[in-house]
Formats: structure tokens, C-alpha cells, sequence
């Protein structure tokens, strides 16, 4: 089993493509949006929790299926929306438009279950390593949910906090599917070069 200095260092690693989302939303955001914030951390972090406990889950029957294929599925998530955002910049580049804002429940959820499939291999590694029962997998999967929520509304904060400058130089829309589409990359890479 991890030790609680493990399960923190875990929790703030799967919060990082989080993270990372939440400050391309708060620079597209460039204004203070308390529902659409909240909204998104809520399920970043549900997503973050509930994934290692369907890896956790399905390690017996399914794990061998979904492990080749999850990256291959996280890729083209954040791909898709990325490139769509690339396009929406380049087709409405000259317009003030908040295209880039994941304001509707759709992309969030999409976006949550994107930046959250690398925790199914956590699950995997947790049923591997003394988690037997799901009343051992509460305080790690607490934490990993409460940490994505924590990072998600600062990430927010952060991209609200230097949007309006970053745009001045940089269309948040682009920049944002640039990031999207880099974090599919590197999802898709650490998975096939492992």
C-alpha cells in the first residue's frame, strides 16, 4: 500500500493535466465565472477519483482491454477538442467570440474524462499493490479527488489572473487547442515509449 507521502505526491501528479487545463480555461475565461469554475473543478476531480476505482474495478476482468487503448482514447479526446479550438481561432480570428470557454456540461465533461483516463492505470497499480477492498481505496481516492478540485480552481484562478494580458498578445483560442492537443501528445507518447 502507499504511504500517505505517496498518496499526496500521486494526487498532485494526476492533478497537473488538471491543473494545466483549468489555466488555458481561466485565460480563456478572462473574467471571474464562480458557477462554470466550480462546475468544472467538481468534475475534474470526481473523474480523477472515480477512474482509479474503475481501474481498481475492472483489474480482473477488463484492465488488459482498456490499458491498450486508453492513451489512444485520451489522445484523440483532448486532439479533437484541441483542433476544433485551433480551427474556431483561425476561422474567427478577426471576431470577439468565447468559443474557447468550456462553458457547456458537454465539453467539460469531455475534458474531465480526457484529462483523466491516466488515472485508470493508478487503479490498476493500487488493486497490485495491498488495495483489496474499496474501503482502503477511500482516503487515496479523497485525496486524488480533493487535489484535482484544488488545482483545477487555481489553475482557474491563475488563467483569469493573467488573461487579459495573455491575450493582449496570444489568441487564447488557439493557445488553448495548441495546449489541448500538446497534452494528447504527451499522453499518447508516454504510453508508447513506456
Amino acid at each position: 500500500m502507499f504511504s500517505f507521502f505517496d498518496i499526496m505526491l500521486l494526487s498532485a501528479a494526476l492533478a497537473m493535466d488538471c491543473f494545466t487545463v483549468s489555466v488555458v480555461c481561466g485565460v480563456a475565461c478572462r473574467r471571474w465565472m464562480p458557477a462554470l469554475m466550480i462546475r468544472m473543478s467538481l468534475l475534474f476531480g470526481a473523474f480523477q477519483a472515480a477512474m482509479p476505482f474503475a481501474g481498481w474495478l475492472g483489474t480482473s476482468k477488463f484492465s488488459h482491454y482498456l490499458e491498450a487503448v486508453d492513451h489512444w482514447i485520451a489522445f484523440g479526446l483532448l486532439a479533437f477538442l484541441g483542433g476544433r479550438m485551433i480551427r474556431d481561432s483561425v476561422i474567427d480570428s478577426d471576431s470577439e467570440h468565447n468559443g474557447a470557454i468550456p462553458n457547456s456540461l458537454k465539453t467539460q465533461l469531455i475534458l474531465a474524462v480526457a484529462t483523466s483516463i491516466d488515472a485508470l492505470a493508478v487503479g490498476i497499480s493500487m488493486a497490485c499493490t495491498g488495495y483489496d477492498t474499496a474501503r482502503k481505496l477511500l482516503f487515496p481516492l479523497a485525496a486524488i479527488g480533493i487535489g484535482s478540485f484544488l488545482f483545477s480552481i487555481a489553475g482557474n484562478m491563475l488563467g483569469i489572473r493573467f488573461g487579459a494580458s495573455v491575450c493582449r498578445k496570444v489568441n487564447p483560442e488557439l493557445f488553448g487547442g495548441i495546449v489541448l492537443v500538446f497534452i494528447g501528445v504527451k499522453v499518447l507518447l508516454s504510453h508508447l515509449l513506456n
